[in-house]
């Protein structure tokens, strides 16, 4: 059953995201090398993950890539509650971007990031997901040949990183208006928030940057070897830009970052900390050294670089 933070008012899952890019076919091409279900609709694109129902991102074409809103979920219970909230708190409303669900709040995000309100089914999960750990015994083989290896599928969106102008500014946002809470974070550098009705250790994290925009989508995978063969299932299919394989420290998922074709990324993700509705995290702030990686590869320069428009002259 999902999962509710007694008297929390707050979204419980992202619902979806809303991208455009220049070119639709090279969208498909990534996101179904990615491993995700990618439909045509009449718009653009729609993101499924393989046996779920949900759309977890809608792509439209545009001259620019550029995230163009993030639509969260809430139960149907709170819905007047929280419009009660927001604008007792000063949201300003704003029409639907076009194109996207033209159902529930619209508001104007931290900068200036169009925000959906919408009420849904929680798709955020309900308890730590299953992690695999594969091994062989003693006397059997454990190879894995290259030619019957399997397609890395993720099984569902596990959290979205935005880029930010001010990380402390945009936490207490979030806090203040959608009831995330803060997990872990470093500063102005980076934070990671949950959802109070249970959700992994991060349901949405912000970089600071110059302007807002997308650093990366990620995706549950059910093992270390998922993520593993996702990083070569990228690299054959010619998206050979990335980061890792690694570990992450805060959240303490495995990972691997394949670069798309506009320089942000999507993640496969294993073994992330779940924080259940019931649960009081001890936020804290760590200093960067011991909020990024624990191992993997060093980190390339362009990880950290938003490359949608929007810098300041």
């Amino acid at each position: 059953m999902p999962q509710k933070r007694a008297n929390a008012l707050a979204i419980h899952s992202i619902d979806h995201f809303g991208l455009q890019v220049p070119d639709l076919e090279e969208a498909h091409a990534f996101y179904d090398a990615f491993g995700l279900d990618v439909r045509s609709s009449d718009d653009g694109l729609r993101l499924h993950t393989y046996g779920n129902p949900q759309c977890w991102g809608r792509i439209t074409k545009g001259p620019v890539k550029q995230l163009r809103y993030l639509s969260f979920g809430i139960y149907p219970e709170d819905e007047a509650a929280i419009a009660a909230h927001l604008e007792s708190h000063g949201a300003t409303r704003i029409d639907p971007v076009i194109g996207a669900p033209k159902d529930g709040l619209w508001i104007e995000g931290f900068d200036g990031l169009p925000i959906n309100i919408r009420v849904a089914d929680k798709c955020s999960p309900a308890d730590k997901t299953r992690f695999e750990t594969i091994s062989s015994a003693a006397g059997t083989s454990g190879a894995v040949f290259n030619s019957s290896a399997p397609k890395t599928l993720p099984r569902h969106l596990s959290h979205f990183a935005i880029y930010t102008t001010d990380v402390i500014a945009a936490t207490h946002w979030y806090e203040t208006m959608l009831g995330l809470r803060l997990s872990d974070g470093s500063g102005p550098v980076v934070a990671f928030l949950h959802g109070a009705h249970g959700s992994d250790h991060h349901l949405l994290a912000l970089v600071g940057s110059t302007h807002r925009g997308m650093h990366h989508s990620s995706w549950d995978v059910a093992s270390f070897q998922e993520v593993g063969l996702g990083s070569a299932q990228m690299f054959r299919a010619g998206f050979k830009q990335g980061w890792g394989v690694g570990r992450h420290v805060l959240g303490g998922n495995y990972f691997y970052y394949a670069r798309d074709p506009w320089g942000s990324y999507a993640e496969f993700s294993a073994d992330i900390d779940y924080i259940p509705a019931d649960c009081e995290w001890p936020a804290a702030q760590h200093d960067p050294a011991d909020s990024f990686y624990l191992w993997g590869p060093d980190v390339p320069g362009e990880l950290v670089a938003n490359l949608e428009p929007g810098a300041p002259a």
